[in-house]
């Protein structure tokens, strides 16, 4: 299709603005991709995400011609998408203005009409997709409050999909054997949501085998599907453990029950995937907010190091020829796909993000062990400087030493920022992620308010313009910090936060709810004391710091309805507070509204912080 002169000036309108903008919102601007997904049986196709339009969106790539071409098009854009394993189809889960509530659609990868993928099953929550190398088999997982969780399979040739699992508690699609004779399906049947347990059954839904590492019907240990050999008639499973007390990988035979376990000496969690042809595994090592690549031969058992630059591998993939394409990036590097055969291997057009400051590591001593905190300063500035805490999300999750424009736009307006992997954060063993069961939010804030004291100390942060932030779980933090602790913050930033807890729970989706359960130890009407001490709500006329919120209405993980509870007791006291709605989900996929956001919030600060003391 030709663009018109209308078009074409319009277009350059637009790059014009944004090569113009100020170096924070290029971060946000600049046309970025994911890792490329490619198809098993037809590697040359494959699929990725990318902001080119302003919206992050799918797109097909055809390695062969060299060819891109846009997948959807939806105003607040679409980023969960699988390609068949022929690599005729990719399929893609349409929502409803970011409720993650929705349907899979399929589309044709040369283009076409979108059509429903399994047609026959309403709407629900996506709950994992395995497609079949038969291009008509299908697995699909989701979860309603009505039915909780379902699995259902699409056979050749039948009229509509066939219910092969459900229960209350959570679970979802694993994966599909390579022969498609088997499913691997992940489930918390023991009521554990935090920690998983297998089952492999056949495609009618009789079970095969069981891996619980549960004990005593408490399920302190948890294992998680990492894929089917990729190999006809092969039952191996690489499965994740935590039997060491972090995250590593072993190969489980379902058909004979055989475990093999890969004692790799490595220090942090350790994930894997397999190679194409099986006889090696992809290894993903994470180790202090930093990760790495190795490959381990099955036969040799021996383990060597893929040469990755100091930062962070979001993600990485073995490909035929036995070269590994990887996502990599550092605090200061903006990202890029690499791959071992050297070079870039997909580059997008247009304006480059401006690079940023690197991340400086610190470790502090804390009522539960040490914690690591990321901090970036302006270059060449000294302290005591306003500082910002920018607390992740999750809870299980992690800060890492890798590009974030949030963080940057900060430290670009004379910020230093404080990152911090506070109990309950990934990536520091099994007994740190779990440590904040039933003292939920108070347990973190304890490991922030350690970090803040290091800071202050150290000359780092000012102690008067001190900002706690976060979104999410990180902006449920905020607003409990702001409420317990008033006296530690001058400002508060909460972006789609928990605000009121027991509403919360009421009006969340229900995997959310289950995994409530598992951290508070039972829900609002069993443990009310529990929600109640861990509920900014409870604390919210103890809050003196002048509070931003911003809030999606359509979001299902932190729901309006519960912010406004919590808005509402702050305009009753006359607290100074600022809200921000806006029509999407958790979080916004369109480049121009993130960018708003941070806007909003920077200004905020500006207007409200006070000033420096002379």
């Amino acid at each position: 299709m030709s663009e018109t002169g209308a078009e074409k000036a319009t277009q350059a309108s637009g790059v014009a603005r944004a090569e113009s903008a100020p170096d924070w919102e290029k971060r946000f601007r600049a046309p970025r991709v994911s890792l490329p997904d490619w198809a098993e049986d037809a590697p040359q196709r494959s699929l990725f995400v990318s902001n080119a339009t302003g919206t992050y969106e799918l797109y097909a790539w055809d390695r062969t011609t060299g060819a891109q071409r846009q997948v959807t098009d939806r105003p607040n854009g679409t980023t969960d998408g699988v390609l068949s394993p022929d690599g005729a189809w990719i399929w893609w889960f349409s929502d409803t203005d970011g409720d993650e509530f929705g349907t899979w659609l399929r589309q044709p990868f040369e283009g076409g009409a979108d059509e429903p993928a399994v047609p026959g099953l309403a709407a629900s929550y996506p709950a994992g997709l395995a497609l079949g190398r038969d291009g008509a088999t299908a697995v699909v997982g989701r979860s309603t409050d009505e039915d909780g969780s379902t699995i259902h399979v699409v056979r050749p040739g039948a009229e509509e999909p066939v219910e092969i699992y459900r229960h209350r508690e959570s679970a979802g699609v694993g994966d599909l054997s390579h022969d498609g004779s088997l499913i691997a399906v992940e489930h918390t049947e023991h009521g554990d949501a935090m920690h998983s347990a297998i089952r492999v059954v056949r495609l009618d839904g009789s079970p095969v085998a069981e891996l619980d590492d549960s004990k005593g019907g408490t399920a302190d240990l948890g294992v998680e599907v990492l894929g089917f050999a990729p190999v006809d008639g092969d039952a191996r499973l690489l499965v994740g453990h935590q039997r060491r007390g972090r995250w590593e990988p072993m190969v489980w035979d379902v058909a004979s029950g055989e475990e093999s376990d890969l004692v790799l000496g490595l220090p942090g969690d350790v994930s894997a995937e397999w190679y194409p042809d099986g006889s090696a595994l992809l290894i993903a090592h994470g180790f202090e907010a930093r990760e790495e690549l190795f490959r381990y031969d099955l036969a040799s058992r021996e383990l060597v190091r893929i040469e990755t630059p100091a930062g962070s591998v979001s993600g990485a993939t073995a490909r035929p020829d036995g070269t590994v394409e990887y996502m990599w990036s550092s605090a200061a590097e903006p990202p890029v796909v690499r791959s071992t055969a050297g070079g870039v291997v997909l580059d997008p057009p247009g304006m480059k993000a401006p690079r940023s400051v690197p991340v400086e590591d610190v470790w502090v001593e804390g009522p539960g062990g040490r914690i690591h905190a990321l901090v970036q300063r302006p270059e060449g500035a000294s302290g005591p400087l306003p500082t910002v805490f920018e607390v992740h999300g999750g809870p299980t999750w992690h800060d890492s030493d890798s590009f974030a424009a949030g963080p940057a736009a900060w430290v670009d307006h004379g910020y230093a920022v404080v990152r911090v992997n506070y109990r309950g954060s990934t990536g520091y063993g099994r007994a740190w992620t779990d440590a904040l069961k039933h003292r939920v939010g108070l347990i973190e804030l304890e490991d922030i308010t350690a970090v803040r004291e290091w800071a202050v100390s150290s000359g780092l942060a000012d102690p008067d313009r001190l900002i706690l932030a976060g979104g999410s779980w990180g902006g449920y933090l905020t607003l409990l910090g702001l409420g317990t602790r008033p006296q530690d913050w001058a400002l508060g930033l909460a972006a789609v936060p928990v605000a009121d807890y027991v509403t919360a729970y009421h009006d969340e989706m229900e995997a959310l709810k289950a995994m409530d359960r598992t951290l508070f130890g039972g829900a609002p009407e069993d443990v009310p004391e529990r929600f109640t001490a861990s509920s900014p709500l409870t604390y919210v006329d103890e809050v003196k710091a002048p509070v931003y919120i911003s809030a999606g209405v359509n979001d299902p993980r932190c729901p309006i309805r519960q912010i406004d509870n919590y808005v509402n007791r702050l305009a009753a006291r006359g607290a100074v507070h600022e809200v921000y709605r806006y029509d999407a989900g958790h979080g916004s996929l369109v480049v121009d509204e993130r960018i708003k956001q941070v806007a909003l919030e920077l200004d905020f600060a500006s207007r409200h912080l006070p000033p420096a003391a002379s």
